[in-house]
């Protein structure tokens, strides 16, 4: 919001008004020909699950670290105190569904061995679903300029097949310049940040998923709540793993 807000100030600032910046014929040729592009690199229901994605890694709140280490410290003392039973009670206030389900499994008997397989799978179609959708906005990042500039090449021919016109020659410029700037907006204010929001987001949840995953395994061996959370704060940077105060009143 604050990259629009600048460019259309900035245009507004510079007298005239946003109406000569808008061209219909180069938003078709920058932006319907950037999907274009896509759609021929990739599936339409991948195209069409990017949108999905997207909001997601805006809207989907994950559990913190600290949180994550703090629950299944909990989970570990009644497991020891109760045993892996008595977690049956807390998995319907579990609001991550990852968590629900191993935990679930935790709790029906499954081995060690079962709960890492079945969540690993979990977690590599999580990844591989993130990859794909940068991939896709990359692929609209990089073709949005090219389409730029295959615009700009347009404009510039009408243009010059129109010399003798000079009525007919701001058509043409405004067809070459607009479809540039159009390309170089979608691709930097747009796909290229947003790309690279989804690779943090995707690296992020990945941690998350993985610590969880810790968490459940070492329930499965039976670790003390201080064990557990010794290993658990392996995956958080030191300044926010669980201070020795904790520790020893765990």
């Amino acid at each position: 919001m604050l990259g629009i807000g600048l460019v259309l100030s900035a245009i507004m600032m510079g007298g005239g008004g946003i109406m000569p910046f808008i061209n219909v014929p180069s938003m078709m040729i920058t932006i319907g020909g950037s999907f274009a592009a896509v759609l021929i690199n990739f599936p339409l229901g991948a195209c069409l699950g990017v949108f999905g994605v997207v909001k997601k890694c805006f809207t989907q709140k994950l559990p913190s670290p600290a949180d994550v280490i703090a629950q299944f410290k909990e989970f570990s003392v009644v497991a020891r105190r109760d045993g892996l039973l008595a977690l049956e009670s807390n998995v319907d206030d579990i609001t991550d569904d990852f968590t629900a389900r191993g935990l679930g499994l935790v709790i029906g008997g499954a081995t060690k061995e079962e709960v890492e397989m079945n969540l690993e799978v979990e977690i590599s179609s999580i990844d591989e679903r993130h990859k794909l959708g940068k991939k896709i906005i990359d692929g609209l990042g990089a073709a949005a300029p090219a389409f730029g500039m295959v615009g700009t090449l347009i404009g510039l021919v009408q243009m010059l097949r129109t010399l003798d016109d000079p009525s007919q020659i701001g058509g043409g410029m405004a067809t070459a310049l607009l479809t540039t700037l159009y390309g170089a907006v979608i691709a930097n204010l747009f796909c290229i940040p947003l790309a690279g929001k989804l690779d943090a987001r995707n690296k992020e949840e990945i941690m998350v998923r993985e610590l969880i995953l810790a968490g459940l395994l070492a329930l499965t061996e039976g670790q003390t709540p201080r064990g557990l959370e010794s290993r658990l704060a392996a995956f958080v940077p030191p300044k926010i793993r669980p201070t020795d105060d904790s520790q020893t009143a765990a």
